[in-house]
Formats: structure tokens, sequence, C-alpha cells
């Protein structure tokens, strides 16, 4: 059932500037996160356009999903005979045959075979070959009328299915009477449709906290922004970390580049296109980047260099003005940081992320810094009791993020020890806050003081009903 969202009328857009904004979040999406905007001229309208994105996301999963009795999982356990096939996962079919080629064998559908190597430990040299062997073989043909399944590899569609799920979803809510504009962001990845810009800042893949200063900004309209990276999902061996990511051409995680975000009219070349780069590595990506020049991107390999296409925006990262609060007190600098990691409840199917709020007091609890403000419905906030209470001014944040998938219901902020002015606070004691509450719902605090001394500390916080577990990670360089 959709519930109902209040619409703000908000000025972030001039050409949308007659609209209402709807926004919404959803956990549990395709293994992630969905945050959604709907420009419309009415409530009514946006309502309808939302429950067409969730239902357009509902039925390309029952036909995609590599679990449950989706039709490419019915499709897996056939073997050696042409079965019959809807047009949409003919569709994924092709384009990974298309990139497959293109890459020179950087995207295959069997790259799972190689992850579950890596789970572990280390594979030997000749599990490798044997993999090797069998992920770079013809999976699936195709003939008119269907599908014929070759192996009894494993084989996913994850590079391809959430791009092509959020093109065909945009679409839908596009199709909605009285909307103006859609953005989709499925796990840092976006399509934006219609009479709207949306500003997306690109993720530093050295800092995973979500309201992290970002590397560059992007002004996107009627596009799709995708962003790959090993930095939010991966595997420790022995103390080393490594990629996620698999290349299908060696049997080993990706290691060249961290983070590849790309720009383009089609959200399915854009995500093919990131995922192949931290593939291919930064000269390889640069040569196929030449065959699609209305792409723009960004590479960061992993020495932290970065490349960006000649049609990258020139304008990059928007500093905040740094000052000194007292010369005479010792103060945070730029080394020293605050990582808060929390999970959010899980539940089974697809759930509304409750209303969250973070923010740090001093000693004499007075707010000094205000973390993140996450809501849809401005009517509900007083039921973040200690946030409200506090007479915060809460807003919509102007900048999305774009950002390597995360999983669904973690959530990792950062506090850089400046205060709302954008200055550095003294050393001391301070109050960390995270409030969650679920509309119609459960409540829960977590507060917790910690000594800020350039002594780097680490803090595991009790969890509850509505967020599982948390802990702080003072990092002092």
């Amino acid at each position: 059932m959709i519930n109902s969202i209040a619409l703000s009328l908000l000025s972030l857009s001039p050409s949308a500037s007659s609209n209402g904004l709807l926004s919404s979040h959803f956990d549990n999406v395709l293994g992630t996160s969905l945050d959604l905007k709907i420009i419309a001229n009415s409530e009514v309208s946006a309502c309808l356009a939302e429950a067409k994105v969730l239902a357009e996301i509902n039925r390309l999963n029952e036909i995609l999903s590599a679990h449950g009795s989706s039709e490419f999982s019915n499709w897996l356990s056939t073997r050696g005979e042409s079965v019959e096939i809807s047009s949409e996962l003919r569709e994924v079919l092709q384009h990974f045959d298309e990139w497959n080629a293109k890459t020179d064998g950087a995207l295959n559908a069997a790259s799972e075979h190689i992850s579950q190597l890596w789970r572990s430990e280390v594979p030997s040299v000749e599990a490798r070959a044997n993999a090797m062997a069998e992920v770079n073989q013809p999976h699936w043909s195709l003939d008119e009328s269907g599908a014929t399944r070759l192996t009894d590899t494993e084989l996913k569609l994850h590079s391809f299915t959430k791009s092509y799920v959020m093109e065909k979803a945009a679409s839908e809510a596009m199709k909605e009477e009285g909307v103006a504009g859609v953005v989709v962001n499925i796990g840092g990845d976006f399509v934006v449709k219609g009479d709207w810009t949306e500003k997306i800042g690109v993720s530093n893949p050295r800092n995973s906290g979500e309201n992290a200063e970002a590397l560059a900004y992007l002004q996107v309209n009627n596009k799709a922004v995708a962003t790959s990276g090993d930095y939010r999902r991966g595997t420790e061996i022995d103390g080393v970390s490594y990629s996620h990511i698999m290349d299908p051409r060696t049997a080993e995680p990706a290691s060249e580049v961290i983070s590849a975000t790309v720009a383009h009219e089609d959200a399915v070349t854009a995500g093919a296109l990131a995922t192949a780069f931290n593939v291919l590595g930064v000269a390889a990506s640069i040569d196929l980047a030449a065959q699609y020049p209305e792409a723009s991107y960004l590479i960061v390999d992993k020495e932290g260099a970065e490349y960006r296409s000649e049609n990258w925006p020139a304008t990059s990262t928007e500093k905040s003005a740094i000052s000194l609060v007292n010369v005479k007190e010792k103060t945070w600098t730029a080394g020293q940081s605050l990582d808060i990691k929390f999970e959010l409840a899980r539940f089974e199917g697809r759930a509304r992320r409750p209303f969250v709020a973070v923010w740090i007091e001093d000693e004499k609890h007075k707010p000094v810094r205000r973390i993140a403000v996450w809501y849809n419905k401005p009517r509900w906030l007083p039921d973040l009791r200690s946030w409200f209470a506090a007479k915060r001014e809460a807003e919509f944040d102007v900048a999305s993020v774009t950002g390597a998938t995360r999983p669904s219901g973690e959530y990792t902020l950062v506090w850089d020890g400046k205060n709302d002015a954008g200055e550095y606070v003294p050393l001391g004691k301070y109050t960390v806050f995270i409030e969650a509450a679920r509309e119609h719902g459960t409540y829960q605090l977590i507060k917790q003081e910690m000594k800020f001394d350039g002594k780097s500390k680490n803090q595991v916080l009790p969890g509850g009903e509505e967020m599982t577990a948390a802990s702080l990670s003072y990092k002092a360089k």
C-alpha cells in the first residue's frame, strides 16, 4: 500500500518552481535503497507516479532477479533447449552479449563464479585458471523466439539490471498526467527525466561517509549517472582488502581503478561504462570512452589520481570556508574525522526508511553541527523528539550523491570536526545523537559522549528496535 506523501513547494529549480516535489525513500530495493523525487502539479499526480515507479520495479524484478521464482531464475534451471522468454529478459541478455564484445570480455554475466572463489581465501593459480575457462565460454544462445541455457555456470544480471530497471521505472513515472520531472536514485545511480535539473555530487571513494565532501558536482537534466567502485563492498582476506568487482579475463579482483562515474543519456550505457572502467583500468577505459564522445566521466585510480573527460564540467568541489574558533585552544584539524555508522532495522520486502536525525552537541548541551536530517513529511518532524526540542531548522539537502552501491539499511556519516558555520571546533567532550522515528511506529534515541583529544578510539553502541547496530570511530592522524 502506498502511503500519502506531503508535497512541499520548493524553489530548487526555476523550471520546476510552479510544481511540488515529492520525496520518498525505500530500503530493500534491488538489494540496496531507492530515493525518489517526483515533480508534479498535485499530490495526487505525484503519488500516482510513485506507485507506477514501484510497480515497474516490482514487475521487472519478477523477470530479472536471480532469486525466487523470477522468469530468469526459472530459465536458469533449463538446459540445452530453447525456452520462450520475455522481451525484457531478451534485451538484458542482448546487452550482455554486446558489452562483452565491446569490452573484450570485461563484462560477463558469469563473473559471480569468480566472486565465489574469493569469499574467504586467495584461490590458487590452478583454481583461477579453471574459473577463467568456466566463465569465458558461451552461456546462452538466442534465437527468434527464445533462449537456450548452455552451461551450469552461475549467472547474474547485476551489471545491467539496475540501470535497465531505473530507465524503465523513470519512463513510467513520466507517463502520469501532471508530472513534470522525476529523479530515480537506486543505490547511488541516477536517472533524471523531464523538466528538472538535479545537482549530483560524486562521492569521494576514500571517504565513504554519505555526507562527506564530494569530489565534484554535476548538473544533470535528462541523463543518467552511474558510479561503480570498490569502497563499499568487498572482501578482506588475511588483512588485505579485495574488490568485489571481478575481472573475468584474469579471475582476479579489479585493482587499478577504485571509482568510476559516468553520465550519459542512456542509463544502460552509463552503468555499463562505469562497471567496465573498474575492470579495464585507466588506459583501456579512456580508449573505450573515445567510442562514446557524448559520455562524460571521472575515474579515480588506486593512487588517488583523477582522470576526467574533456566534457566533464569545469566546476569542482564546493569547498566550505575554514576558520579557527580560538587560536589559543587546540582544535580539530583536517586530519581528524569521526565515522558514525548505524544499521536500520531490516524488514521483509520493501520498507520506507524512518525519519532520522544525527547531530553533535557540546558539553553545555548546545547543538554545534547538523550531520543529517532525513524526512519526507515536515508535519511529522516533531516525532524526532530530541531534534525538534532543540528547535533546529530542517531542510532538504540540495545535492544528491552518486557513489558505489551500499548494502540496504547500512549508513556511514562523517563529522569533520566543524560546526554549522564551517569552523573547526575545540578538542574536548562532545555528544553524538542518532535519533530514528518511524511514522506511526517505533522510536529510538542513541546518545553517546566521546572525548576528542587527538587519540584515535572506537566505540560500539547498543542497538535497538529501529537501529540494530551503531558505532563511532574517531580517526586522529
